[in-house]
């Protein structure tokens, strides 16, 4: 006897006998969430990932890639990133921040790399702060010949004259300006620039980085008792070592980072009340809320929904506001008097745009910022603008991203190149997408803070640094990237995964695999998607 019953053809039949593979496993690479909420563009997964493995170089140096000042934005960025980490869906966001500010203050011993030979291109930066030596840093290390100029006197613009030294040591400041100038960066400092043109003879391209020096003003009625004074000089007479008198009660008219600031100096110039008066609530406060917060900690009392009506010193009379329907607030007429012997104004600034008005090509929108292309070049060929004098948020990181944009700019530009946006970005790895099951509670570290009445002593810096940071660099859960758990090893249950080894990942073999996705359902990150099976041409 024999059996008439034919083999089935595997490979033509595979419709028709058992089960047949619909999807496949794919690995993919999603965007975490903090690395999309950088402004300056960091990949802060990747360095994250370096730093848990105490690989503090290769994480420094990951870092560095896209920003040259993690000291500082460890410091003083208020961190956006963390604001969108994943983490805070289970328990609080990584302390990004601080794994950043200890990357930068372990740096003593390291220097930045050029990344290209000398092109022989020149460039001029007008401007030291930021967004310039952001600019500055990522031309030199692509090989063009850089000098900088600024009217200060030392270098560092708005984090050393705006930023008060409790906030940013000067030491820090320093150091990571200091690595700068290693890569052949030259900075003249105390040289205003009022005739464009004549300076830029001479250079291939212009990066214009003006920072918001000028002070906005408002009509205050005041005799001759009542002393007033702009933040800005005020926050810089000190930073520069002045001590200026104020009185023993100091009020800030603002609500913004540099009302905070002013308000926290005084306190530490000796002023026993300082109080901050602002138009609106808190919820519509511009500064941030860590910083309203550590002013409240030192004494500083905010006054909300009031406006100066007058100053004739030691009485401050102001007006109580209510808001209407929309939320806006409005005058009542009823007034209230508080008692201040100094009046600063903190009510924003305003960067000096005049010295462009004469360029040809250069437009202005009409609070005064110029305006740029997405290549960050104005209407004058070769002439690039970035940081406080364009349209955007005013803050450090910003700028430091701005500058490191110009600087790929004109780069192409000097090259020849058109200029690009960058890769395109893969898509969002947001909170639904992970499996948080596997993800065990992890406390946040917490950064030692000086007692108040120590900090209100002197200058020296409040917040001190992680007692830990491989532990906080480990609370990152790798949103949207492998970190070869082994869990797809483990859950497949034809052997068709293959681990190729520390820092490889892993590879599917598609002659095992079902399509079963239990390897996709136990990824904790969403790194592997499951995809429809091409259709089969026979």
């Amino acid at each position: 006897m024999r059996d008439l019953t034919p083999l089935p053809d595997l490979a033509r039949d595979a419709g028709l006998t058992g089960p047949v593979r619909a999807r496949r496993p794919q690995y993919v690479d999603l965007l975490p969430p903090c690395n999309a909420g950088c402004p300056a563009g960091e990949n802060i997964q990747a360095w994250l990932a370096a730093a848990r493995d105490k690989d503090y170089e290769k994480a420094w140096r990951l870092l560095t890639d896209d920003n040259p000042f993690p000291a500082i934005c460890g410091r003083v960025c208020y961190h956006p990133c963390e604001s969108v980490c994943n983490r805070a869906e289970l328990d609080s966001p990584v302390a990004i921040h601080a794994v950043e500010r200890f990357l930068g203050d372990m740096a003593a011993k390291w220097q930045h790399q050029p990344l290209a030979e000398p092109t022989g291109k020149r460039v001029l930066i007008i401007g030291a702060g930021p967004s310039g030596l952001s600019a500055a840093y990522h031309l030199a290390r692509r090989g063009h010949a850089v000098e900088v100029r600024d009217a200060g006197t030392e270098p560092g613009g708005m984090m050393r004259y705006g930023i008060p030294a409790y906030r940013l040591p000067r030491d820090v400041l320093a150091a990571e300006i200091a690595r700068i100038q290693a890569l052949g960066v030259t900075i003249t400092c105390g040289h205003p620039v009022i005739d464009l043109d004549a300076e830029r003879r001479g250079f291939d391209a212009t990066f214009v980085a003006v920072g918001a020096h000028l002070s906005k003003h408002v009509d205050i009625p005041a005799r001759e008792a009542g002393r007033i004074i702009d933040a800005v000089p005020f926050l810089r007479e000190v930073a520069a070592g002045g001590h200026p008198v104020l009185g023993r009660r100091v009020a800030v008219y603002g609500g913004g980072n540099t009302a905070m600031d002013a308000a926290r100096t005084a306190r530490r110039l000796g002023a026993g009340d300082a109080l901050i008066v602002y138009r609106r609530t808190r919820d519509r406060m511009p500064a941030h809320e860590d910083e309203a917060s550590a002013a409240e900690a030192e004494g500083v009392t905010i006054n909300w929904l009031r406006t100066i009506h007058a100053f004739d010193g030691p009485e401050l009379r102001v007006e109580v506001m209510e808001l209407d329907a929309s939320g806006s607030p409005r005058p009542t007429g009823r007034l209230e008097t508080l008692a201040a012997d100094t009046l600063i104004l903190a009510l924003g600034q305003d960067a000096d745009t005049q010295f462009l008005r004469a360029v040809p090509g250069v437009e202005f929108k009409p609070d005064g910022t110029v305006m740029v292309g997405p290549d960050m070049m104005t209407g004058c060929a070769g002439l690039f603008a970035g940081g406080d004098m364009v349209p955007a948020e005013r803050t450090v990181t910003v700028a430091i991203g701005h500058g490191k944009k110009a600087a790929r700019a004109i780069d192409a530009y000097l090259r020849g190149e058109p200029a690009t946006g960058g890769q395109g970005k893969h898509p969002l790895a947001s909170f639904p997408l992970l499996h948080p099951w596997y993800f065990a509670d992890a406390t946040p570290s917490w950064q030692p803070e000086r007692a108040v009445p120590d900090r209100l002593a002197d200058f020296a810096e409040v917040t001190g640094g992680l007692p830990d940071p491989v532990y906080e660099a480990s609370r990152c859960l790798s949103c949207g990237n492998c970190f070869e758990c082994d869990g797809c090893v483990g859950a497949c249950p034809e052997d068709a995964v293959i681990k190729l080894g520390r820092g490889n990942r892993y590879e599917f073999d598609y002659s095992r695999c079902t399509g079963c996705g239990a390897c996709f359902e136990q990824c904790p990150v969403h790194a592997i998607d499951m995809t429809p099976e091409a259709p089969s041409c026979e």
